[in-house]
C-alpha cells in the first residue's frame, strides 16, 4: 500500500455534486492498494499515518502526530498511486489491486485509523472525485508498506 499524506488546514472531497467528506486541521491521505497487499499492510500503514510526526511542536519542529494534535484524516482511494512509469509515457496500472480486493483494504485502512483514535472522513471508493485542500506548509510525505 502507498499513502500520500498532505498536512492540511482544511480539506474536502466531492463525488458528483455531493460533498462526501470534510475535515479541518489534519491530513489528506491518498491511498493506493497494490495487488500483493493484505490486511497486515492496511493496519501497518494506518499506524504509520496516525503516528507520522509532521505537525509543529511549540518550538516549530515537526514533532507531533495526528494522535498528538487531535487532527483528522480525509482518506481518498487513488489506484493511480500504484502506477508503473518505468517504460514509455503511458503509466501501467497492472500492479494495482482489482476493485474487489482494493475496496475492502481501503475500508480496513480507514477502520484501523479510526480505531487508533483518529477522526476519519472518507471519499467514495471507485468514484470520480474532486478533492479540495489547503496544504499547510506545504508538507507532503509518501509512505509505503
Amino acid at each position: 500500500m502507498r499513502a500520500v499524506c498532505q498536512r492540511v488546514s482544511w480539506a474536502a472531497v466531492r463525488a458528483g455534486a455531493e460533498r462526501v467528506g470534510e475535515i479541518g486541521t489534519g491530513l489528506c491521505v491518498l491511498v493506493g492498494v497494490a495487488a500483493d497487499d493484505g490486511a497486515r499492510q492496511a493496519a501497518l500503514l494506518a499506524g504509520r499515518v496516525a503516528r507520522l510526526r509532521i505537525f509543529p511542536d511549540d518550538q516549530g519542529r515537526l514533532a507531533r502526530s495526528l494522535l498528538d494534535t487531535g487532527g483528522a484524516a480525509l482518506v481518498v482511494s487513488q489506484f493511480t498511486l500504484i502506477a508503473d512509469t518505468a517504460k514509455g509515457n503511458r503509466p501501467s496500472f497492472a500492479a494495482a489491486a482489482p476493485p474487489e480486493q482494493a475496496e475492502p483494504l481501503y475500508e480496513r485502512f480507514c477502520d484501523e485509523l479510526a480505531g487508533l483514535g483518529v477522526p476519519v472522513a472518507r471519499g467514495v471508493f471507485g468514484a470520480a472525485m474532486e478533492v479540495e485542500l489547503v496544504n499547510d506548509g506545504p508538507v507532503t510525505i509518501v509512505l509505503d508498506t
